[in-house]
């Protein structure tokens, strides 16, 4: 089954709010076995829409809107399905009477424009919304399926959950789409292209790259029958893949740097204290991200002016890597760890500094971007060397 998804909204065109929902549903498809090919975006006309709707007809099985369920004129999707469909808008007296039940309830007067909301299609299968006024549509015409559900995520969210999915469901074609991802840190993408390209001309599974903040994405995709044919030819095309790139992989699917530094600092029984100054309390708060950090994480001091420095003791003659190694170690005698890191920038370059009775060590790197940027990556790199300085003291 091919699906498409249309959500609708010049809010979205115009940059004002974040489609999300069209990434969630892109992300239950997949194990349903179906083919999510192409997300239109349509603001909020009729004509624009209709024609969205028809060319979506011609080249998926699966229509899914989102969004212009609401009462007020620019809400027109019900419309646009209707003329898609050649199918007459009458308002439905049970629905309608639903939605004032559900007004009264809340001591409210409905407003007369609601009733556009209990408007339906001799095809429509009505879907209740318990978190909002407006229905979803479910439609089955002419070997297609059309659903149709509201805009607001927790609207959307639940009537997928809780009547979409189990529908869909039923309908199943017998395969299952199934995707791992891979994170590398410290290759370049045109390296890792290089590297994996064999394996990006082959079809079943997929292999697709993605550059990120905390690195390169290695994405496998497969399709099969069972559950466990697409699981086997991910494990095989994984195995692969870390074969090539060995010590640059740093986690999958949803790990963080954060969390998988965390998951080491746990098993070695460490607790880490960080003092920053390029990265100006960035870093603290990656790793105070995690829910785990408690157990690992002492605290961080954000130190941005050579009188800051001064005041931990640090000697203001000190730059570079020098400067970012005695930071780590005032970091961790001062907050009583075991690991301290230490974050300092000069001339267009990041110095970290790592120190613990084991081990003291600093890296220089140089990025292109603005601060922001600069700093994230910065980030990465701090906590990248970290785990690898962890799992060399194994």
């Amino acid at each position: 089954m091919k699906a498409e998804i249309i959500p609708t909204g010049t809010e979205i065109l115009l940059g004002e709010i974040i489609d999300t929902n069209s990434s969630f549903i892109a992300g239950q498809l997949p194990s349903l076995g179906i083919d999510l090919y192409f997300v239109s975006v349509v603001g909020d006309n009729r004509a624009r829409l209709l024609d969205a709707l028809r060319r979506a007809w011609e080249r998926a099985d699966l229509i899914i809107t989102i969004g212009g369920l609401g009462p007020t004129q620019d809400d027109i999707t019900r419309e646009a399905i209707a003329e898609l469909l050649s199918e007459e808008l009458k308002v439905d007296p049970a629905l309608w009477r639903e939605l004032q039940d559900l007004f009264m309830q809340h001591d409210q007067e409905i407003p007369a424009s609601n009733i556009r909301q209990a408007m339906v299609i001799p095809s429509v299968q009505v879907i209740r919304n318990p978190r909002g006024t407006a229905p979803g549509w479910w439609i089955e015409k002419n070997g297609h399926v059309i659903v149709a559900m509201p805009g607001p995520p927790e609207e959307m969210q639940f009537m997928w959950t809780s009547s979409v999915l189990p529908a869909l469901t039923q309908k199943r074609t017998g395969a299952v789409i199934l995707s791992r991802t891979i994170k590398a840190f410290g290759l370049a993408e045109a390296k890792v292209d290089e590297l994996v390209r064999p394996f990006l001309q082959l079809s079943n599974p997929t292999l697709a790259t993605y550059v990120r903040p905390d690195g390169i994405y290695l994405r496998i995709a497969a399709k099969a029958s069972e559950r466990a044919e697409a699981q086997q030819m991910i494990a095989q095309r994984e195995a692969d893949i870390r074969r090539i790139l060995a010590d640059h992989i740093w986690g999958v699917d949803s790990d963080t740097l954060g969390s998988v530094v965390g998951a080491l600092l746990q098993a070695k029984k460490l607790k880490l204290a960080v003092m920053e100054s390029y990265t100006d309390g960035l870093l603290s708060d990656t790793i105070a991200s995690s829910p785990e950090c408690l157990s690992h994480f002492r605290g961080g001091l954000v130190v941005c002016s050579e009188e800051a420095r001064t005041a931990f003791g640090l000697d203001s003659q000190l730059m570079g890597s020098q400067l970012a190694e005695a930071m780590a170690e005032v970091a961790r005698h001062k907050l009583g760890a075991d690991v301290g890191i230490g974050t300092a920038g000069e001339g267009g370059n990041i110095f970290i500094g790592l120190d613990s009775t084991r081990f003291k060590r600093s890296i220089t790197r140089s990025y292109l971007g603005d601060r922001l940027r600069t700093k994230q990556r910065a980030v990465n790199a701090t906590l990248f060397e970290l785990r690898r300085t962890l799992l060399e003291e194994a």
